[in-house]
């Protein structure tokens, strides 16, 4: 019993990964605008993420080899595919130190909903955690401590909403029944895009080597299916708002509802998700390019304490710290991040749909099955019509004036989204006759 709840543990850094600022200003505005409407959004949205986060631990744990490294030894490498598999991880690195200025700057504004603490010494104290524990813990140790921070982070948000008293009818009815609201498809699509992440798949491909395989199933869903009930809770909390989201206000909301406890829950769980993720967004950088690294002969530069691992981590949370003292939202980076991100997500589940299914890389026990084929395949869809809503909002975002309404964006990125998915349905059917 004790070594599950450790595996539960453990796969909580999914959770802390995906549940940052960005995810709970996303679910809040998502209740606040349209009730409990899209729970439904939020639980296919945890699917997904089970999905894609089990087929690529699974990849390791039958290969022996991580996400990256199968990426280099199976899909061809040549120098366009090398430049390629460069970019991906530059552009990952990128994102995730995008996020993590998004991620200080959220723990900031837990703390500044309760106590008046000058900026700087908020993110003197987010450095003097989060420093020694990457320089003297390692990956696992670090994975711990992130799944007690989710833990308590939860118990901030599930207390709020259950002392809301919501409606438990019309959240079994969004559940049963899912509907889209007039103008909420891109929201929809957002509350994906949030919950599932790239660098997220190379973190969870990276720290699975050594698990057993029944058992990081039971874990990892344990422990990412935690995550989504969370993300509901804050979904729920955010109905106490009308209008436009912001912290201040909701915050407000709660105190008027409840009282002023809420809103120190409210400000802790916030601080608590800015926290957890901005310890896995360095750690996922440094994963990721540690698993595209050619280790040969590298004197351990690439070990988990050796020169190269730190300097990435370092470099994403320096970026983070630097953004967080001085308070400027790091805008440009941030649409840059999302542009390349509504890239590489998609790009990375259909090379990871592949994957699972060459048979001279998996096991007979851990090849696709059908069943699961479909629900990838599934799930790969979404994220391919999510990357081209998202390249073209940050494109639309960069000018003056509105390129294309969003109806276009939508039909366009399913129009796109089949003529990518048939081929690779065509080259997994090759696969799997060999």
């Amino acid at each position: 019993m004790k070594k599950r709840f450790l595996n539960i543990l453990f796969w909580a850094v999914i959770s802390a990964a995906f549940i940052g600022p960005g995810t709970i200003t996303t679910a809040a505005a998502a209740g606040a605008e349209f009730g409990y409407s899209l729970i439904w959004a939020l639980m296919f949205s945890t699917i997904a993420c089970i999905v894609l986060q089990e087929a690529s631990a699974r990849l390791t744990m039958s290969s022996g080899i991580n996400l990256g490294e199968a990426l280099k030894k199976y899909l061809h490498v040549s120098p366009a595919m090398s430049g390629l598999l460069g970019m991906i991880v530059g552009a990952v690195i990128l994102g995730c130190a995008a996020y993590e200025a998004g991620n200080i700057l959220g723990a900031v504004a837990g703390i500044t909903l309760i106590f008046e603490i000058p900026t700087y010494w908020i993110v003197l104290a987010m450095g003097a955690i989060v420093l020694p524990l990457f320089w003297f813990g390692t990956v696992e140790s670090v994975a711990k401590i992130m799944g007690v921070l989710v833990a308590f982070m939860g118990f901030c948000f599930l207390v709020t909403a259950i002392t809301m008293k919501p409606d438990l009818g019309a959240v079994v009815g969004s559940l049963a029944i899912p509907k889209i609201p007039e103008g909420s498809s891109m929201l929809i699509l957002a509350l994906v895009g949030t919950t599932v992440v790239p660098y997220n798949l190379f973190l969870g491909s990276g720290i699975a080597s050594g698990q057993d395989l029944k058992e990081m199933r039971w874990s990892l869903s344990i422990a990412i299916g935690l995550g989504g009930l969370i993300s509901i809770g804050v979904l729920i909390v955010g109905t106490a708002i009308a209008g436009a989201f912001t912290f201040e206000g909701l915050a407000a909301a709660l105190t008027e509802q409840m009282g002023s406890w809420a809103s120190f829950l409210l400000g802790l769980g916030l601080f608590a998700a800015g926290l957890s993720s901005s310890i896995t967004a360095p750690l996922a950088a440094a994963v990721t390019a540690q698993s595209v690294a050619d280790n040969e002969d590298d004197d351990g530069k690439w070990a988990e304490d050796g020169r190269n691992f730190r300097a990435v981590w370092v470099g994403v949370l320096l970026i983070g710290l630097i953004f967080g003292a001085s308070q400027v939202q790091p805008i440009p980076a941030i649409i840059l991040a999302q542009a390349l991100n509504g890239i590489i997500l998609p790009m990375v589940a259909i090379a990871l749909l592949i994957l699972v299914n060459n048979r001279e890389l998996m096991t007979s026990k851990a090849v696709n099955s059908n069943a699961i084929n479909l629900l990838m395949s599934v799930v790969v869809f979404i994220t391919i019509i999510i990357g081209v809503r998202n390249v073209a909002r940050a494109l639309s975002n960069t000018l003056p004036v509105e390129l294309v309404n969003e109806t276009y964006i939508l039909i366009t990125s399913l129009i796109i989204s089949v003529l990518i998915i048939w081929p690779v349905y065509r080259t997994i059917q090759k696969l799997r006759e060999k």
